[in-house]
């Protein structure tokens, strides 16, 4: 017995041979913080509760009543197990018939979707089984923050083609030609966006199909924000001639249900893929959370999808609101027509996107992420989410225009 105490006590006082950061893979210490998360932590942070936040793109809805109801009254009958790793088979039923009803492309629910952690981890599914060390990944920017990052933990190496404002921050054909190399692998989209709030038409993406299919490429089509469309219907890129075996749909309830921390998602596609990303998410969640399934289900009821469509009117509406205020203001904005961001530049102003945003939160108490963390052309721009109430963009609009007055 003293023996092992005497050894307890070497053992505690052994210090690592070198400083932890030594002991961490490169590609993890080569990853930057999110920008994001960077402007909400110090909104969350700081003790002057006075500011008014557009920065998380987050609906300030709550989950709709029913939903959440349908969740509680699951954990009352004591539905808490785990469920087929691909998601049960009542919801996956319900994605499929959804995405029959809105957007005319249609899947198997027994090998052709399957159930994910959010749709962030449908895309990382997707990047991992198909990416292979050296693999080029293609990614419109201004975007996501999170493609990149997980393209490279994967082992494949992001290529940023650079959208403008002046092509309302739609891809073309021609910069899409231009960035394929011989190692070039897949085409990540997200229209609508985030942060500029661009769609693609059917005619917009006929001409990507074609490089596409030149190129033998496979889509990532990140399509969360599918619903949020004002004016022009969403259209899938899967849905395109030819498209839907070599795309990889990825949606999710987080924003058009208000369902963010739920984390509830889901990928569709060609079978084989499918089956690879579940047998990475066999390994890594096993399956998504039980009542999170229930809540989306009920969510793609008839009275869920009612409340889906109301909030989505009160986001169009803000969406005049905002565009409008930045343009009275002096600020370019494009139309966003989907989605719930608008990207005003603030180019006029001399800033760095940076300095902008840093000054706007300080002596202006509003929140808004730098557009520079989106990627190429990113500079010069402001992510502003309108999914708040009326009374507080009113409010930050004016605060802004204050500021720019200030700064003048």
């Amino acid at each position: 017995m003293i023996k092992n105490q005497e050894v307890s006590q070497t053992l505690t006082k052994a210090p690592l041979n070198k400083g932890m950061q030594d002991y961490l893979a490169a590609h993890a210490r080569a990853i930057a913080p999110s920008g994001i998360r960077r402007f909400f932590d110090l909104v969350s942070t700081n003790k002057d509760k006075d500011i008014i936040s557009l920065g998380v793109g987050e609906p300030d809805f709550v989950t709709p009543w029913r939903v959440r109801d349908a969740a509680v009254y699951s954990l009352e009958k004591g539905k808490t197990q785990y469920t087929p790793n691909a998601g049960t088979p009542e919801l996956r039923e319900a994605i499929g018939q959804y995405l029959h009803n809105e957007f005319h492309v249609d899947y198997d629910p027994a090998n052709e979707i399957i159930v994910t952690v959010g749709g962030s981890e449908g895309i990382d599914l997707a990047l991992r089984a198909l990416i292979e060390p050296g693999d080029e990944i293609l990614v419109p920017e201004p975007c996501y923050i999170s493609y990149s990052p997980i393209t490279a933990l994967g082992g494949g190496v992001p290529v940023g083609i650079e959208t403008f404002a002046k092509d309302h921050f739609k891809l073309t054909a021609e910069n899409l030609r231009e960035a394929i190399t011989p190692r070039s692998k897949l085409l990540v989209l997200c229209y609508p966006s985030n942060p500029t709030g661009a769609i693609m038409t059917y005619e917009d993406m006929l001409p990507i199909a074609k490089v596409v299919e030149e190129h033998d490429l496979i889509v990532i089509s990140d399509e969360i924000y599918a619903e949020l469309s004002y004016g022009t219907k969403h259209v899938s890129f899967a849905s395109l001639p030819g498209m839907k075996d070599r795309t990889i749909l990825v949606s999710g309830f987080s924003k058009a249900f208000a369902m963010t921390g739920w984390r509830m998602g889901y990928a569709c596609g060609h079978p084989d893929l499918i089956g690879a990303m579940l047998k990475i998410h066999q390994y890594t969640v096993m399956c998504a959370p039980v009542m999170g399934q229930v809540a989306a289900l009920e969510s793609l009821t008839q009275n869920g999808l009612e409340e889906k469509d109301r909030m989505i009117e009160s986001y169009n509406q803000r969406r005049r609101l905002v565009v409008q205020g930045f343009r009275e203001l002096g600020l370019p904005c494009h139309e966003p027509q989907g989605a719930f961001y608008a990207f005003p530049s603030i180019q006029s102003t001399g800033m760095t996107s940076e300095e902008f945003a840093q000054r706007l939160v300080l002596e202006a108490k509003v929140a808004a992420v730098p557009g520079h963390v989106f990627g190429k052309g990113g500079e010069g721009f402001l992510r502003c989410c309108y999914a708040t109430s009326v009374t507080q963009l009113t409010e930050a609009i004016e605060r802004i225009g204050n500021f720019l007055r200030k700064i003048g």
